[in-house]
């Protein structure tokens, strides 16, 4: 039995829409109120542009229609070029467009500045006089996820867990590379770079396991860098955080085991965390013989006394045309007492 024509189409039709069941659609109607906020600034900016796109491409199939050469009756018009109502359209819609899209920009870049505080946990609702965020401190290490809770003084690896409706404050660096954080549920994909610190505010209104990953590539072990972000009411998170206090402890010389490169890193759960752990990790100094970050900047600050016996920064040499004075690379060491004058201490373990 043959099948017609119209009803081979419509199956032709209904193969190649098969597949879009598959597309998870999380980004347009996400559980979170920036990402949602976010997936409604993506549909108002599409319909804006498909206010010019659908009647340009309607109009280009009209116009290969009405003026094709076997139509004797289209108007044939050789010598016309110009037309001032036909400009005024042309250039006043797309125009328009263009200024209505910025405006929605310039105000959509404020409202959901990642590095922004929270005033509403919801389409209006806003954040309950005296809430305070849960602060979650956040490392790409290779290749996997740490997260330190400093409030509760615990860390997990590759999992992540926040109470529903409670503002969330992410501090965000990494170890080596440059990474990306992405929940799409919660909110929008932010950077992470070593010895650096980005932040991210956002809320989850729904319970539920959601995923997060490196939306970054960051080597060999870029597609395992996964974890499951677990949303959950207050007492849940309660039992999820007496379950992770179960763990054992993460100090200096656990997180340098750690660090280490590894591959599709199971979850993992410390108890306690030693004080400091974060900032070490961002001033790259959890090695207790180097020298952190801040500290170096201040003796630099300072003119802190050099190696080479040479008091401050040293000049360039005749000819060297990359500008200032410079920290020559073994001018000081974490013994080094700083410079006269110069208010800090440096608060080295001995190696």
């Amino acid at each position: 039995m043959s099948i017609s024509i119209p009803l081979r189409r419509l199956l032709l039709a209904a193969g190649l829409i098969l597949p879009l069941a598959g597309c998870n659609t999380i980004l347009l109607n996400a559980p979170g109120d920036i990402a949602r906020q976010q997936g409604n600034l993506i549909i108002v900016s599409t319909l804006l542009m498909l206010i010019i796109i659908v009647p340009v491409i309607a109009l280009t199939l009209f116009f290969a229609w009405r003026y094709r050469a076997s139509n004797k009756a289209a108007t044939y018009k050789p010598d016309w070029d110009h037309s001032l109502q036909l400009e005024l359209v042309i250039w006043a819609a797309p125009l328009l467009i263009i200024i209505a899209l910025g405006a929605i920009t310039w105000i959509s870049t404020h409202t959901l500045d990642p590095y922004r505080p929270l005033d509403r946990i919801a389409e209006g609702r806003p954040v309950p006089e005296g809430t305070e965020p849960l602060v979650v401190e956040v490392v790409a290490l290779d290749w996997k996820w740490l997260f330190l809770y400093p409030e509760q003084g615990i860390a997990t690896v590759n999992e992540l867990a926040a109470p529903v409706d409670r503002p969330i404050q992410f501090k965000l660096t990494s170890s080596t590379v440059m990474n990306a954080f992405y929940v799409p549920a919660l909110a929008g994909m932010i950077y992470t770079m070593p010895g650096m610190q980005t932040e991210l505010n956002a809320v989850m209104n729904a319970p539920g396991d959601y995923e997060g990953f490196s939306a970054n590539y960051s080597g060999a072990g870029f597609s395992g860098m996964r974890f499951r972000f677990h949303a959950m009411d207050a007492a849940g998170f309660d039992g999820w955080v007496a379950k992770v206090r179960a763990g054992n402890r993460l100090d200096r010389d656990a997180y340098l085991a750690l660090e280490k490169p590894s591959e599709r890193e199971p979850v993992r759960h410390f108890g306690a965390v030693e004080d400091g752990m974060f900032d070490a990790i961002l001033n790259r100094c959890v090695d207790p013989r180097r020298m952190c970050m801040h500290e170096m900047m201040a003796i630099d600050a300072g003119n802190g006394p050099g190696r080479t016996g040479i008091e401050g920064l040293e000049a360039r040499q005749r000819g060297d045309l990359r500008g200032r004075r410079y920290v020559q690379s073994a001018m000081c060491a974490s013994t080094d007492a700083p410079a006269a004058g110069l208010n800090t201490s440096l608060s080295r373990l001995a190696p």
